[in-house]
């Protein structure tokens, strides 16, 4: 699929950058959140009660994206066709925004995705610099999002891909497997966000005790804590105290 023509890389150059400088055309609403930390009752203590955020997520973006944006993804759906795979069934979405190009792939099909873009000489990306989670408890459905992020040594190009599993079963295929590097970036993001990365070969804690329960990066665990005494006065735990607002 490659021409003969050299590529800017080959002579020690950086591709240029010539992505739209739009972002997605239409946006998603998540939710929206009073306060200053998004916090219900009485465990908001910083005054600005009032305060109104509307969470919102880029919307699905239009061809051409710009850039080298297309040639990955054009190249990318060639390969889900010619194996036998649905395109609509595999990409959710695309999204540029900030020229910033991200992928959404169902879970079953992560896998697959993955070996594509580190194999294929168009693409080559042989780096994952991790996996991280996101919890948006209003995003009915897909409340859980692992994002992964992906380097081209050969092309010089980052890409991010996104997964989303809902609370009800927060299941999500290892990609271990393809990028070994994986393996202790999982493991955190089970840890913290409760992703079960299932086929992971030791998903075990890294931050909380092994007896843990619960996981504490989640937007929906207790703050909790314990008071604190300093200097004659005692300080109380978050879930206690009353609210400035």
């Amino acid at each position: 699929m490659s021409d003969n023509s050299p590529s800017p890389q080959q002579f020690g150059e950086v591709e240029p950058q010539r992505h739209s400088e739009r972002s997605a055309p239409g946006s998603e609403q998540v939710e929206v959140r009073t306060g200053q930390w998004g916090v219900h009752g009485s465990g908001d203590t910083s005054g600005f009660g009032g305060l109104t955020r509307v969470v919102e997520l880029p919307g699905e973006s239009a061809r051409p994206y710009g850039g080298w944006f297309d040639t990955v993804v054009d190249v990318l759906e060639e390969l889900i066709t010619d194996a036998g795979m649905k395109i609509g069934e595999v990409i959710e979405r695309v999204v540029v925004d900030r020229d910033e190009l991200t992928i959404f792939i169902s879970r079953e099909h992560i896998l697959q995705v993955c070996r594509f873009l580190r194999d294929d000489q168009d693409l080559r990306f042989e780096l994952c610099l991790g996996v991280s989670g996101v919890h948006y408890p209003e995003d009915v459905g897909r409340e859980l999002h692992a994002v992964y992020h992906l380097m081209s040594v050969t092309h010089n190009r980052i890409l991010r891909l996104e997964v989303t599993a809902p609370d009800a079963d927060p299941k999500i295929p290892s990609v271990v497997s393809i990028y070994p590097g994986n393996d202790w970036h999982e493991r955190e993001t089970w840890d913290l966000f409760g992703i079960v990365f299932t086929g992971h070969p030791g998903l075990t804690r890294t931050a909380m005790p092994d007896d843990w329960v619960g996981h504490p990066q989640r937007k929906d665990y207790p703050l909790g804590g314990i008071p604190v005494e300093y200097k004659g006065a005692t300080v109380p735990p978050p879930d206690t105290r009353r609210s400035y607002n």
